[in-house]
């Protein structure tokens, strides 16, 4: 016997976007603490030209008990939407990005809708860790152009000093805390390139909470700290990126020539180097190595990076940046956006 449809397929309207998206606004918030490496060698046994030659890493900047993660989203969010033109009512949706944030729910995102006044948006966070920022632009470009949404405001935030092992030789110098922020919006023009990602789960153990929730709890561990497996994580990054990156060029029918910035995730100056020389980047291309006065924030990384070196005047409004996430996972995603 045959089931009707009774056209039902017919009468279904679906939503219609923008013809494009594109970053219309940034902004950033620093803890106010500086914590130079000083403050670190001390517990790892190590020196100030030891981090600095294997990093890149001079300072970092630790959140205090006021600079939660909501606080610093919010921090960083009012700028960008301030450089868009918007208001937190015009706000559709949010997503925010973070791997630090100490509750399991609920979410950061629809607690910081109501900080910023963005009433009854949709609100999510998500967990891709280093390139969870380059995750959400990607989502919001496809909401703003499949019409779920008009206007996204992307956080990557962290609060990473909560989770370092400040006697743990491998990690203790790296880590720093920070927000930066995004408004993707609709555009006339093609803003945000097509986003090359993937993930290497069988590798998840390189970068890894040292212990589950429930062994924290059962075993009485104190707080899980964040470890990583340095040689391998440099070895996949550097080898693995790169390729990553070219894609994304590819994708977005760019060459390396025609960017005005290199703004990969800040995981270590080394890195950045090694994936410059692969690239092939001409001198003309502005790369940010944010790392040294920020460490590594994990999914703010990029968009602090973005914001200091527009407000800095380094690369220009309206310029090409590629941006490349990578780390916890594995994961990693890469576009090539128009800079707002």
């Amino acid at each position: 016997m045959s089931v009707s449809s009774k056209g039902f397929a017919s009468s279904l309207q679906s939503a219609q976007g923008a013809k494009h998206a594109r970053v219309l606004g940034v902004g950033g918030y620093r803890p106010e603490r500086i914590v130079p490496n000083s403050e670190i060698v001390d517990l790892i046994d190590s020196s100030d030209e030891w981090i600095r030659e294997r990093s890149g890493i001079i300072e970092r900047r630790w959140a205090g008990p006021h600079e939660t993660i909501v606080e610093m989203s919010a921090h960083a969010s009012e700028p960008a939407l301030a450089m868009a033109g918007i208001t937190g009512e015009d706000i559709d949706c949010i997503i925010v990005a973070t791997v630090s944030h100490p509750y399991q729910t609920p979410a950061v995102a629809p607690l910081l809708a109501v900080r910023l006044g963005a009433g009854s948006a949709a609100a999510f966070d998500i967990s891709a860790a280093c390139a969870g920022y380059c995750h959400g632009i990607a989502m919001a470009a496809d909401m703003v152009r499949g019409g779920t949404a008009r206007h996204v405001l992307v956080v990557g935030v962290e609060r990473l000093s909560d989770f370092t092992d400040k006697t743990d030789r491998g990690t203790a110098f790296i880590f720093g805390d920070g927000a930066g922020a995004a408004v993707v919006g609709p555009s006339e023009t093609p803003g945000i390139g097509p986003t090359v990602w993937g993930s290497d789960g069988e590798q998840w153990d390189v970068i890894s909470q040292r212990d589950s929730w429930i062994e924290v709890h059962e075993r009485d561990l104190g707080w899980p700290a964040i470890i990583m497996q340095g040689q391998s994580v440099f070895r996949w990054a550097v080898w693995g990126m790169a390729p990553v990156a070219r894609k994304a060029l590819d994708a977005a029918g760019i060459t390396a020539d025609q960017l005005d910035a290199f703004i990969p995730h800040q995981a270590n100056v080394r890195i950045i180097d090694a994936m410059v020389k692969q690239l092939k980047l001409p001198d003309s291309v502005v790369v940010a190595r944010d790392i040294a006065y920020t460490g590594n924030t994990s999914a703010a990384s990029i968009p602090l990076a973005t914001e200091r070196m527009l407000r800095d005047g380094e690369i220009p409004s309206g310029g090409l940046a590629l941006q490349i996430g990578f780390g916890a996972g594995l994961v990693y995603a890469a576009q090539v956006i128009v800079l707002p």
